[in-house]
């Protein structure tokens, strides 16, 4: 007589009174998809060493690092944490953090490409005495005790 196989929990096609339709408890994630994810996440490391490593960009270097980076991200978030199955309102927040993200990416790249019309520092130097003759004109206080 075959022993009967052991239960799982079932989810009811509607969600349950306390987890809606579109909640990830409702869906079920195959170990395909997994691996799937799995293998394209490991060809855009491989590409992301290529990328690196081996074909120099110049200047778009950082745009490609990025770009893959952020496919890399993105896959992750929708299948390993589940975004793709969850409700509108998670959608939401995780669009919102991606949005938020971009913003800040977009003042720092902002800021650094206005960098080049600085002058360069001299450091500490003062600005109109050659640095031979720096130490002439600084005033070193002297620890010695006066009498």
């Amino acid at each position: 007589m075959p022993t009967p196989p052991v239960h799982t929990v079932d989810y009811h096609p509607e969600g349950t009174p306390d987890l809606p339709e579109e909640h990830s408890a409702t869906q079920h994630v195959s170990l395909a998809t997994y691996l799937v994810v799995f293998a394209l996440l490991m060809i855009l490391l491989g590409v992301t060493v290529v990328a690196a490593f081996v074909i120099n960009l110049g200047d778009y270097n950082i745009i490609v690092a990025l770009t893959i980076a952020f496919i890399k991200a993105t896959l992750v978030v929708l299948y390993f944490m589940h975004v793709k199955y969850a409700s509108r309102l998670t959608k939401i927040f995780v669009s919102a953090a991606f949005l938020w993200l971009a913003l800040l990416f977009a003042m720092t790249f902002g800021d650094y490409l206005t960098r080049p019309y600085l002058p360069m520092s001299r450091g500490w130097v003062e600005k109109d005495i050659p640095v031979e003759r720096v130490a002439e004109h600084r005033k070193i206080p002297s620890h010695e005790p006066t009498h």
